[in-house]
């Protein structure tokens, strides 16, 4: 069996690729890429279009189904000559456990190799304090990780953490109390997590996790140059180019929540401040009805009436603006929008804001697309399940696939 040790340690080598053992890891990685992006596929298939030769296939997926990594399925029948047998992903052949740190509830998710979420603890709170999360984490690795034998305990590839970032800087959207605060401005919690992670610990902008979600695990069908837009309780996102995820010079690409865009009372606020769920919950608030129900389960959030319409309309236009902006920047060709609510919203609010950028002078921009997200409100904790997977088994630069026919 391979180690999620022996693929971090290996990962320096990969990034100088000098020696024979960073390329076939190289190598290695790109064959699980292609596999993972077409589902299933013979030797033959993955040679044809990574331009590898046949025996280099051979010997690389040989190695990987002994590890355990990839599961040799039934032969392909009904053809001319000996039989394809095509190789997918084993679910089993990796786990990853990913923790979301959110404003009104965090979770903390064991997901397997095929991006199944295999057990998940939701845990909602008034506001995240350092201690909430690492009494989550410690109960996240007990119960989420009993179900495993030992052996799988082993394939556990590392611990990835989504946060906002600064969180000690939000302090009218966050509600904490000023001394939640300080102690968010004092805690390392990679650093504390660490001490108590087993495993290697990844962090990132809860934005740039759930991008990470939307690319490794989503439909394939965004192109490869897109932003990606959360509605949590803050705005975020992030950005892919040339099929990577780009977390910009400091962890903030796509972090899209500071974009200027007119205010209600003339002047200009930032996008947060239309286009986040916390904003709805105030409105909710005023007009006295509970906004709990917004944090309780993100999945069903009941019949809330017109407060959510308007919100819907304010942010779609807001929305819009930003999608503008990004594409006039950068010729993305997809805009995808994804947040922590059900899905009949996200399709209402992709929809309002298909609507709202024809209200816009488009001329000189290439055209582009507003998509939905795939994932859905556990795109930041199943992204941060996907750290330590980008960080193991996938490609760390650019690779051009030869996709003959």
């Amino acid at each position: 069996m391979v180690s999620s040790g022996r693929r971090a340690a290996g990962s320096d080598q990969l990034s100088r690729g000098t020696n024979q053992t960073g390329v076939r890891l190289y190598n290695e990685r790109l064959v699980l890429s292609l596999v993972r992006r077409h589902g299933s596929l013979p030797k033959a298939d993955i040679a044809r279009r990574t331009g590898l030769s046949p025996q280099t296939i051979s010997t690389i997926v040989n190695a990987l189904e002994a590890d355990g990594i990839l599961l040799r399925l039934n032969p392909l029948r009904g053809k001319v000559g000996q039989p394809l047998v095509p190789y997918a992903l084993n679910p089993r052949g990796a786990f990853f456990l990913g923790l979301k740190i959110g404003r009104r509830s965090s979770d903390i998710v064991l997901m397997d190799f095929a991006g199944t979420v295999r057990g998940r603890i939701h845990q909602p709170h008034p506001y995240p304090t350092p201690q909430i999360m690492l009494d989550l984490t410690r109960r996240g690795i007990d119960e989420l990780t009993a179900g495993l034998s030992p052996a799988e305990r082993q394939r556990i590839a590392g611990f990835g953490i989504a946060s906002p970032f600064e969180l000690w800087n939000w302090e009218s959207q966050l509600g904490a109390p000023a001394d939640v605060l300080a102690a968010w401005r004092q805690a390392d919690i990679r650093a504390e997590i660490a001490a108590i992670s087993p495993w290697p610990v990844y962090f990132h902008n809860d934005g740039t996790a759930a991008c990470a979600a939307e690319l490794v695990l989503g439909n394939g069908q965004h192109g490869e140059d897109f932003l990606y837009i959360f509605l949590g309780s803050f705005i975020g996102g992030g950005v892919v180019l040339n099929s990577h995820l780009f977390p910009g010079r400091t962890g903030y690409g796509g972090a899209i929540g500071p974009l200027p865009v007119p205010a209600p009372s003339g002047g200009f606020q930032q996008l947060l401040r239309s286009a986040s769920i916390y904003v709805l919950a105030d409105r909710l608030t005023a007009a006295g009805q509970d906004p709990s129900t917004l944090w309780r389960d993100p999945g069903d959030w009941g019949e809330i009436g017109p407060l959510l319409d308007e919100w819907i309309a304010d942010a779609a236009q807001s929305l819009a603006l930003a999608a503008i902006s990004a594409v006039s920047i950068i010729d993305f060709r997809t805009i995808v929008i994804d947040g922590a609510f059900p899905a009949g919203i996200r399709q209402s609010l992709v929809q309002a804001t298909r609507e709202a950028t024809l209200g816009f002078d488009l001329q000189g921009l290439a055209p582009f697309t507003i998509a939905e997200g795939t994932i859905g409100f556990g795109a930041r904790e199943i992204g941060g399940a996907c750290l330590p997977l980008l960080a193991n088994f996938t490609q760390d630069r650019e690779v051009l696939f030869k996709e003959n026919g």
